[in-house]
């Protein structure tokens, strides 16, 4: 067979695939409409075919440009381990669960695409209850844009987790982690698959996750018994130490004598090889804040690598007006008594960006890396205007009252 008509085949094959994907996602729907009255499956069959075109877009790129998603479908066809030989974390835990589909069901590279985009296209759904279950107002953004609609159609939060690769299981881990948090006692399946996922492919992203769990317990001191706070500090401690050499082989630290001397090394070794990347930028440079900037709201205009850089600039602009609305006087007393989950957001986006600061020097990595955390500072910025909203309908409330009880007076 010619490459031509390979690639035709191939093509056929993972179109093939979309409407059994289809049915796949009308069965978890009526699943999830049965325990939430307020699911959208139109909605949500919207936003698949629309996380479809970014599948498109991606293995078009990939077709003429390098991509990781290759690798990752060389890999395990061709590197002739047995399927628990790619048990590990990291990488390897990508070729792991490629493993089964590419060698017992022959899923070819263009089908694999397809199917990490499912993947990842379950990240959103499990977004959208995340928002959805703990925020029931509906919130206008520029005057009348639906607040989530908004986020859940974001660009480029499509075309990361739309490929083979570690960014759509990432992301449905977390979103599964983020979802269960409203009732852990209840979904301990979605906390146990959210925290393997991110454990497994990115360990140290799990401790940054631990720690946030564990700081935002002690910050919302009435919201849970002592008892379930020693359980969860207990349990996550032990995992933790159980498994700290893989979460430190991240970066290279498995055996060091002096983290904190060798991770400021490596830190350092880390942001100049990124510097010197096409899209690097001088990070080590920067300040703490510079560093936040760039981190969340950069390419902007002003340094937009073509036609794709501007497109990306608009959606980092939207992220910095967005970000806007959290600069109230107001935000400080919600915060006082916003709820755990709330709070763990914001210490989760706050502490991966700082992590993520001292070793990202690359735009184009970055625009990765943050849309595995964005999501939770839309979540908190959600939550705030929600909050805004209710606390004007309460004063205009209490008004309509007392001007009721004094005409009547």
């Amino acid at each position: 067979m010619s490459p031509d008509i390979n690639l035709i085949h191939n093509l056929l094959q993972a179109i093939m695939l979309i409407p059994f994907l289809h049915l796949v996602n009308q069965y978890i729907f009526k699943k999830i409409s049965e325990k939430h009255d307020f699911f959208s499956a139109n909605l949500m069959n919207k936003l698949f075919y629309y996380h479809l075109i970014f599948a498109g877009i991606y293995y078009t790129y990939a077709f003429f440009n390098p991509s990781d998603s290759k690798r990752y479908f060389r890999v395990p066809g061709k590197e002739g381990k047995t399927w628990d030989g790619f048990l590990e974390t990291g990488t390897s835990f990508i070729d792991f669960i490629s493993y089964p589909f590419i060698n017992f069901f022959g899923f070819s590279y263009e089908m694999m695409m397809l199917l990490f985009s499912w993947i990842g296209f379950m990240g959103f759904v499990y977004a959208y209850l995340f928002f959805k279950e703990n925020i029931a107002l509906n919130i206008k953004v520029f005057k009348k844009i639906d607040f989530l609609v908004l986020i859940l159609f974001l660009p480029n939060m499509h075309f990361w987790t739309a490929s083979l690769g570690k960014g759509a299981p990432i992301f449905l881990g977390l979103m599964l982690f983020a979802y269960a948090l409203r009732k852990p006692k209840n979904r301990i399946f979605s906390l146990s698959l959210g925290s393997l996922l991110v454990f497994a492919i990115r360990p140290h992203m799990f401790l940054l996750l631990a720690g946030a769990g564990m700081l935002s317990i002690f910050i919302n001191k009435n919201q849970i018994s002592l008892k379930q706070k020693a359980i969860f500090v207990g349990a996550i401690t032990g995992v933790l130490l159980l498994f700290h050499k893989q979460i430190l082989e991240v970066v290279n630290l498995g055996n060091s004598q002096n983290l904190i001397a060798d991770f400021l090394s490596f830190t350092e070794n880390r942001a100049k090889d990124l510097d010197n990347a096409t899209s690097g930028v001088p990070m080590t440079d920067y300040s703490l804040i510079e560093k936040f900037f760039t981190f969340w709201f950069r390419p902007l205009f002003f340094d937009a690598p073509g036609i794709l850089g501007v497109i990306v600039s608009i959606e980092n602009f939207i992220y910095l007006l967005l970000f806007g609305k959290l600069f109230k006087k107001s935000f400080f007393g919600f915060l006082k008594t916003a709820p755990g989950h709330v709070k763990l957001s914001l210490i989760l986006f706050f502490t991966t960006s700082f992590a993520m600061t001292f070793v990202m020097s690359n735009l184009g990595i970055i625009l990765r890396q943050k849309s595995m955390i964005m999501y939770f500072l839309f979540f908190v910025i959600y939550y705030f205007l929600a909050y805004e909203k209710d606390t004007v309908f309460r004063l205009k409330q209490e008004v309509t009252e007392r001007k009721t009880l004094a005409e009547a007076a």
